[in-house]
């Protein structure tokens, strides 16, 4: 049962990017025989990085093998970007990141490009162009609207561009050897048009509605409809729970607002008529 619980925790940490201490400090108080992290976790995780800007510059090769520079793609139309860093050969954890994010995808009503743009850069730096495009068919075609294929691209880099923009990220991976895989958490970080990370979403499941809000707040509201803009208004993005939850002072200020329209509406027709009737003697004098 209490290697359950280690294996439970080992597993939410690398899910979440949660400090790898996590699972030892659990471990250690029902034992009292582990001094160290899991070798699993050391050098995994998330570093949050919320204000700070990547590198745009960085240069990449996309699914069809042409230089690409994150400029090209993130501030596209003056739309923000969903990063994930990830490698197309994963043999578990990137795949269930991956179909967490196309299902959101399949249930937010615009396709992908029409409102915001997804990237995913693989962490491996000897992976092709070719393999990244054979990815990029099978999750499109999983999408199931061809449409937003241009939306969502697959890319592959060298060793420098790839550690560099893990780093401004804040994303901690490392070989594990005796695995023979990447040993890394699960989160895809959220880019304004000027490349400002502005939050990251966890996790192997996503809300739909939180996606596709985090990108359009982060396009401060460039995107979207003047509805999306009123939620964003009344709903502010909750941490803990990796969703938008009410924002109280702002229903009640717009609560507000919406009953002195009201009145005005109902009232006008009253204002209206004794107008009228004020200015019917004047006019009667005057004839």
């Amino acid at each position: 049962m209490k290697l359950v619980t280690l294996a439970l925790a080992t597993l939410t940490a690398l899910l979440t990017g949660a400090p790898s201490a996590f699972a030892h400090d659990q471990f250690d108080k029902e034992q009292g025989i582990i001094n160290e992290t899991p070798k699993e976790l050391q050098e995994v995780g998330i570093d949050e990085h919320i204000g700070q800007n990547v590198d745009l510059d960085l240069k990449f090769k996309d699914e069809d093998g042409k230089p690409v520079t994150l400029r090209q793609i993130v501030g596209k139309d003056g739309q923000a970007a969903i990063l994930s860093l990830a490698y197309y050969s994963c043999p578990s954890l990137c795949s269930f990141h991956l179909n967490g994010l196309k299902d959101a995808f399949k249930q937010i009503k615009k396709p992908l490009g029409s409102e915001f743009q997804a990237i995913v850069v693989s962490i491996e730096p000897k992976e092709t162009p070719e393999l990244a495009a054979a990815k990029k068919r099978n999750y499109i075609k999983a999408y199931g609207r061809p449409e937003g294929a241009a939306g969502w691209h697959f890319l592959t880099g060298d060793q420098a561009a790839i550690a560099t923009l893990a780093k401004q990220v804040g994303f901690k991976f490392r070989w594990d050897e005796q695995q023979k895989q990447w040993a890394h958490a699960s989160a895809a970080a959220v880019l304004t048009p000027t490349g400002e990370i502005s939050r990251y979403l966890y996790g192997i499941v996503f809300d739909p509605k939180t996606v596709r809000l985090s990108a359009i707040e982060a396009a401060d509201g460039k995107t979207g409809s003047v509805l999306d803009r009123v939620i964003l208004y009344c709903f502010h993005y909750n941490a803990s729970s990796s969703k938008y939850s009410p924002m109280l002072s702002n229903i009640m200020a717009g609560g507000g607002a919406i009953m002195i329209i009201v009145m005005l509406i109902f009232l006008a027709p009253f204002w209206l008529g004794k107008k009228r009737q004020e200015e019917r003697p004047r006019s009667q004098g005057e004839s």
